[in-house]
């Protein structure tokens, strides 16, 4: 089983409406495709979160080409969640996200991220099932492969990377209202609750969030670098 982290580059020429919107946009800074149901039918229901302007987004969004309707939900801190609805087969870029989805042996993880012209997002599969969806690209799209490896323990989720007892930290921090805000407990409460010492308590607690951010940040973390070395290279 193989996990690749893959950048799509489409030719501006045939680059989809909808695409363009979401990654090469002036009132869209990056989009991200969180969810979706895929359906038999003849449309499919989509969840992004946009930072920009939503409403621009949405209105040229709803004249384009395959999309039924854009639904948006209120921007918190410049974040807008939308929710479309679309016909994949009027949308060709999606239509190929949807072929590859629907493979046996493939997986397509979410968020797909859209940002300076590109769509970035990672894949497992066994090697023959993704050689097959690499050759069914549509011939406007370039793959770029960034990176090549097996799947990891922490792939399963933040909390799979933290130690038992790091998870026992966190879990009592939620229980006792250390996040809320304002804060309802402290180190000595949480240290209380794990009968350990306040500085081992708040070592627990600073190991687990380090790890849970690391875990979150890293897929984006490589979109950025990549992003930034692909634009160096354009201008050396």
């Amino acid at each position: 089983m193989k996990h690749l982290q893959v950048t799509v580059h489409v030719d501006d020429d045939r680059a989809p409406e909808f695409f363009a919107l979401l990654a090469d946009s002036a009132v869209i800074a990056e989009a991200r495709l969180i969810d979706w149901s895929l359906t038999t039918s003849e449309q499919s229901t989509l969840l992004y979160t946009v930072d920009g302007d939503p409403t621009a987004f949405a209105e040229r969004a709803a004249d384009t080409a395959g999309i039924d309707s854009v639904d948006l939900s209120e921007t918190t801190q410049g974040q807008t969640f939308v929710m479309v609805v679309m016909r994949p087969q009027e949308t060709p870029l999606f239509a190929a996200i949807h072929r590859a989805s629907s493979q046996v042996g493939i997986i397509v993880r979410k968020p797909i991220i859209y940002r300076n012209g590109t769509m970035s997002a990672r894949v497992i599969g066994d090697t023959s099932a993704l050689q097959r969806a690499l050759e069914a690209a549509p011939d406007s799209v370039d793959v770029q492969i960034d990176e090549v490896g097996q799947l990891e323990r922490h792939d399963a989720g933040p909390v799979a990377r933290l130690s038992d007892r790091q998870r026992e930290a966190i879990t009592a921090a939620l229980d006792l209202g250390y996040y809320n805000q304002p804060r309802k407990s402290t180190h000595d409460d949480i240290a209380a609750a794990l009968n350990c010492a306040p500085p081992t308590a708040s070592e627990h607690l600073q190991k687990a969030e380090a790890n849970i951010i690391r875990t979150v940040m890293d897929p984006f973390r490589q979109d950025t670098q990549n992003s930034s070395q692909r634009h160096n290279s354009t201008h050396q």
